[in-house]
């Protein structure tokens, strides 16, 4: 999320930070945020341990990995027996 800000520079600094921004291809504004982001270094990220998302996911007993072939396979016959005007056991 970018916060708008305003900041008040000499005109010498200003010329000079102008031409190289568009020394770079960049806008004015594009250049301070580098800069900024230069002179402030890389945010320090958090150290997360990796086992802490192990089993975020857990449905409580779901096997749909285990079982997915014969779930993908009763799909399959359902549609097959649906196109063809037949219904399961007829």
């Amino acid at each position: 999320m970018m916060v708008r800000t305003q900041i008040a520079l000499d005109s010498e600094d200003h010329r000079r930070a102008k031409r190289r921004a568009s020394e770079q291809g960049i806008s004015l504004a594009e250049y301070v945020r580098r800069a900024v982001r230069h002179d402030l270094g890389e945010p320090q990220r958090p150290k997360v341990d990796i086992s802490e998302i192990f089993g975020l996911f857990d449905s409580g007993g779901s096997d749909i990995a285990r079982h997915k072939d014969r779930y993908v396979g009763e799909a399959v016959e359902a549609e097959y027996q649906r196109k063809a005007g037949r219904r399961k056991g007829a």
